[in-house]
């Protein structure tokens, strides 16, 4: 969270605006990550699947899912006896990960909106959202939803950029990937515009304490988190209560 402002409740950019940017990024998305993490960013989503605790034969829902890593990696979990459904609504990163991952005959995409998924509720054990709670416009919503879809005593997790907690890393940490972010957009991408939303979607994020406060308020219990990396990835977990 940029360190001078008060926390965010969702994306104030138009869900168009971003919807149009990613189909825009999709064919460097997956590099550019992996440039930008050191390629630290495949840790982090193993680290969510565990989180989430699925066995075989279960079914997920992975939320603003971009081009299916971790979708992927949630559908090898659950076997080609369970089920996961990747949303998102771009369909540029759809089109690429149903292109990558269709030999996993568990695994399904479509274009939907993260604040009005199109499943029953307690449809699934679990729901994740991996670096894609920053674009929602409502955060708390957009855990709701997430809840709503899954079964009393299954798991939500989100894995999303933080920053670190000692306060002065923090703003060297920040002002470094707000410069060298939209740098590497122009030289990898050529869409230097926007890779300059990416670190400024992260100012005025809440902090992982807030965020979890933000899943209680959403009405998920158990809720903790974890710092990753020194604290610039964090992993929350909740539970869905009884209803």
């Amino acid at each position: 969270m940029a360190m001078t402002e008060s926390p965010k409740s969702g994306n104030p950019v138009a869900e168009g605006e971003v919807t149009a940017m990613f189909d825009s990024i999709a064919p460097d998305y997956d590099r550019m990550n992996s440039l930008m993490t050191l390629g630290r960013d495949a840790g982090w989503r193993r680290a969510a699947v565990e989180a989430t605790g699925l066995r075989t034969g279960d079914a997920a829902v992975d939320v603003a899912s971009g081009t299916g890593k971790l979708a992927a990696l949630l559908a090898e979990r659950v076997g080609p006896f369970g089920r996961v459904e990747a949303v998102d609504l771009s369909q540029g990163m759809l089109t690429r990960a149903e292109r990558e991952y269709r030999d996993l005959v568990q695994l399904h995409f479509r274009v939907a909106n993260a604040l009005d998924l199109p499943f029953g509720d307690g449809e699934f054990d679990a729901a994740t959202i991996a670096f894609g709670l920053r674009n929602l416009a409502d955060y708390e919503a957009g855990f709701r939803e997430m809840a709503r879809v899954v079964r009393p005593g299954g798991a939500v997790v989100c894995l999303e950029l933080s920053l670190p907690r000692w306060r002065p890393y923090a703003r060297v940490y920040h002002a470094v990937f707000r410069r060298l972010a939209p740098v590497a957009g122009a030289i990898v991408a050529r869409r230097r515009s926007a890779y300059r939303y990416l670190p400024e979607s992260l100012a005025a994020f809440p902090s992982a304490e807030q965020l979890a406060a933000t899943m209680e308020a959403a009405g998920l219990i158990e809720v903790r988190f974890r710092r990753l990396t020194t604290g610039v990835v964090a992993l929350h977990m909740g539970r869905v209560p009884p209803r």
